[in-house]
């Protein structure tokens, strides 16, 4: 390979480097600025005259809008693109910023794709696929650090130690049981601080059947 071949090369290199890049700060800008929004309350939520409206003449947008606009919802979806777009600037976490941008933008686009008219929500449409397209190929330009993630994820995984068949038999009694006592600390603080009530839940729990 003579030295203008490597030059090239080189030179093309560099500008998907760049392209990269540049592809990084949009996704990361746009996500820091809607997250920003969401906190400081510039989007969502509907104004007066909406919540006056009967619902059946108001539309999904609205709804949805009015719905997203409460606590914790709004603030952990802001925090959470405000983060994603975070890592996504940084070189060490560009990777781990990627993976989280997917999931939260293909619910945002099924969201719109739900909710906004036809017209305007393949608009949306559009922009935010073209945003997936783009993180995927942030996800193809590491690749070979990608390598190493699919391989210590798929690779090789299992339980640490060989279990009788029977056991295995007995794994959906044992989740039943599981779930019973993840909420027994929480009917035991429920009686201790409200006994009446408590009571009160159980006997309404029986008379339904």
């Amino acid at each position: 390979m003579n030295i203008i071949t490597k030059l090239r090369k080189t030179s093309k290199e560099k500008y998907w480097d760049y392209f990269i890049l540049i592809a990084r700060i949009l996704l990361a800008y746009t996500f820091i600025s809607y997250g920003y929004g969401k906190l400081t309350g510039t989007q969502f939520g509907v104004s007066p005259e909406v919540l006056n409206t009967p619902l059946k003449d108001v539309s999904l947008l609205k709804i949805a809008w009015h719905l997203f606009s409460h606590q914790p919802f709004k603030a952990f979806i802001g925090i959470s693109q405000i983060i994603c777009g975070v890592l996504l600037i940084i070189n060490r976490t560009v990777i781990l910023g990627a993976f989280l941008f997917l999931p939260i933008v293909v619910v945002i686009l099924v969201i719109d794709l739900t909710i906004i008219q036809h017209e305007m929500a393949m608009g949306f449409a559009w922009r935010l696929s073209s945003y997936i397209i783009l993180d995927l190929l942030i996800l193809w330009y590491y690749k070979d650090k990608m390598k190493i993630i699919w391989d210590a994820v798929w690779n090789n995984t299992n339980t640490k130690f060989k279990f009788p068949v029977w056991t295995y038999l007995l794994l959906p009694i044992m989740a039943i049981s599981l779930e019973i006592s993840l909420m027994l600390p929480k009917v035991l603080v429920s009686f201790i601080t409200n006994p009446t009530q408590f009571i009160n839940g159980i006997n309404s729990l029986f008379s339904n059947f």
